[in-house]
């Protein structure tokens, strides 16, 4: 077979199995992400794999540099990622997404083990002192507001009660004009006179 038939038949079977898990998410069909953990796990992490154009003869690309991660240390993923790449020479020439993405879920804990949160609350700090000073000049210029006239403020007072609220039922007279519309004009107008 060749490897585009390999790999329509890896897609096939990876979207049946993984139909419906909230952790596994096709980015293309050639790219996968899944989710090692639960959503609240402090050692959660996200695997995605993207295939080569020669995949399975040639071995995917494994990344972990997805958002996700950002509390893990460089270490770590790089023990993770080097121990991913051992399963994927043992399985070279096969289908092994599936394989690789369970490999990691039954071996979270020891790939976890030495995984401290990096507080990447700093690092965002950081990120953002720094370009604090390109964002500083342009926020000087302030956003003209629509200027009210007096009559306009006032008209709009008149309709709104202390609150700034429309009273209940403001927008009935447009309903009963419409209504009146069908009436005779001699009708209309007496309830005009009366009424309006």
């Amino acid at each position: 077979m060749s490897a585009n038939e390999d790999q329509e038949m890896e897609l096939e079977a990876l979207r049946s199995i993984y139909e419906g898990d909230e952790s596994f998410r096709e980015l293309s069909p050639v790219s996968f992400q899944y989710r090692i953990g639960e959503n609240g796990d402090p050692k959660a992490f996200l695997i995605e794999i993207s295939w080569t154009e020669t995949y399975p003869q040639t071995p995917p690309i494994i990344s972990m540099n997805a958002f996700f991660n950002n509390t893990i240390s460089s270490a770590v993923k790089q023990s993770i990622l080097a121990k991913l790449q051992e399963a994927v020479e043992v399985n070279l020439g096969t289908a092994m997404t599936y394989t690789l993405f369970e490999y990691a879920k039954d071996n979270k804990e020891q790939f976890m083990e030495n995984h401290h949160p990096v507080n990447s609350t700093t690092s965002i700090s950081n990120i953002i002192s720094v370009e604090t000073p390109n964002i500083a000049p342009s926020s000087k210029k302030k956003d003209k507001r629509e200027q009210l006239s007096k009559a306009q403020k006032r008209k709009l007072a008149d309709k709104t009660d202390h609150k700034g609220e429309l009273p209940r039922g403001w927008n009935w007279v447009d309903v009963v004009k419409i209504s009146l519309g069908c009436l005779s004009p001699f009708l209309y107008s007496a309830f005009k006179q009366n009424w309006l």
